[in-house]
């Protein structure tokens, strides 16, 4: 494969993303490539005295970069040579196999839709993540790539999602839960109900209905379902409550077993590792005609590292074909 990354994304760019493509080489095959985008000259200071490093890596030059507080579209509008817009366009004109960014996620996923265009039947795209949970994964659609949402997309992101948690965890025929404010067919906003009629309608679905926030934990589904917004609210609410959990459980034991601090905090970090965003690389970007992995924007060389993984993974599943079997057999107007 050769596969993109965006070398000026992200809080950690692009020192994360250098050492993560060139930890990442590791797990490479003789004739994979990795091809990082943005500012040659500071890609090449970050390379320099990784002896080597030219078999499995080259440059593809970008002048311009997205900033994470900029607008998106006007971002892609006005910097055609952002690292974003050349590594899609790479992807776009075949020149690179997928692509990798802990940039700006709008405009990432904006250019996704823009130059990759859509696969045939998604409506729209949408950003899936897969967490554990004391019962198992479970795989969260949409975190992110539309917060305005018609029920056909929430339609699509169940089945989209239920194709990559079946193939990527192994998991037969994932339980879709649709998100909502109670678990009774009467609760929940215009949108909920009328997608809840989708699902309901579609056989090969095994769904279990309405599904609180919390049930995220209860083992109630496999997929959930959420238009982006609340997906993303709920990412981050999760992100912020681990952590903080974690230090305050600590804490709390530290008092009861001072001396046993040193092993509680080391409990603490490994629980805590494995909700770590680094660990997981990355979420992909489900319907767009490629393969495009979303990562942190905090993320580290671990993540940029993991996000190859999970992209040659995706690529060895050949998820995109899964997708546009499924959505060929499901209903096409709502």
């Amino acid at each position: 494969m050769r596969i993109g990354i965006d070398a000026m994304g992200g809080d950690g760019a692009p020192r994360a993303e250098v050492q993560g493509a060139l930890d990442a080489c590791a797990l490479l095959n003789e004739d994979d490539k990795i091809v990082l985008v943005g500012d040659r000259d500071i890609i090449a200071e970050h390379l320099a005295g990784n002896d080597g490093w030219e078999k499995h890596i080259a440059i593809h030059h970008a002048s311009q970069a997205i900033g994470m507080n900029e607008s998106p579209v006007e971002a892609l509008r006005s910097k055609p040579d952002s690292s974003i817009a050349q590594l899609v366009r790479l992807h776009k004109e075949r020149e690179i196999d997928a692509c990798i960014s802990a940039g700006n996620t709008g405009a990432f996923a904006a250019a996704g839709q823009m130059l990759l265009r859509r696969l045939k039947g998604v409506h729209r795209p949408g950003i899936a993540i897969v967490t554990p949970t004391p019962r198992g994964p479970v795989a969260v659609c949409d975190v992110g790539a539309n917060v305005s949402c018609r029920p056909l997309h929430l339609y699509q992101y169940g089945l989209m999602a239920s194709v990559y948690l079946s193939a990527m965890c192994d998991i037969p025929e994932p339980r879709v839960g649709l998100l909502s404010i109670g678990t009774e067919d009467a609760k929940g906003n215009d949108l909920v109900k009328m997608t809840r009629e989708l699902f309901q309608c579609d056989p090969r679905i095994p769904f279990v209905g309405n599904v609180e926030g919390r049930d995220l934990f209860s083992g109630v589904c496999d997929v959930m379902i959420c238009e982006g917004f609340v997906g993303n609210v709920v990412l981050k609410l999760m992100e912020g409550l681990v952590e903080g959990l974690m230090t305050a459980m600590v804490k709390e034991l530290g008092k009861i077993v001072p001396g046993q601090i040193a092993a509680l905090k080391q409990v603490g970090l490994s629980t805590f590792a494995k909700y770590d965003f680094n660990e997981y690389g990355g979420a992909p970007l489900l319907g767009v005609n490629g393969l495009c992995i979303i990562c942190h924007g905090a993320s580290d060389h671990r993540g940029i590292k993991n996000a190859v993984t999970v992209v040659r993974e995706l690529a060895k599943r050949h998820m995109n074909e899964r997708i546009v079997e499924v959505l060929s057999q499901g209903p096409k107007d709502s």
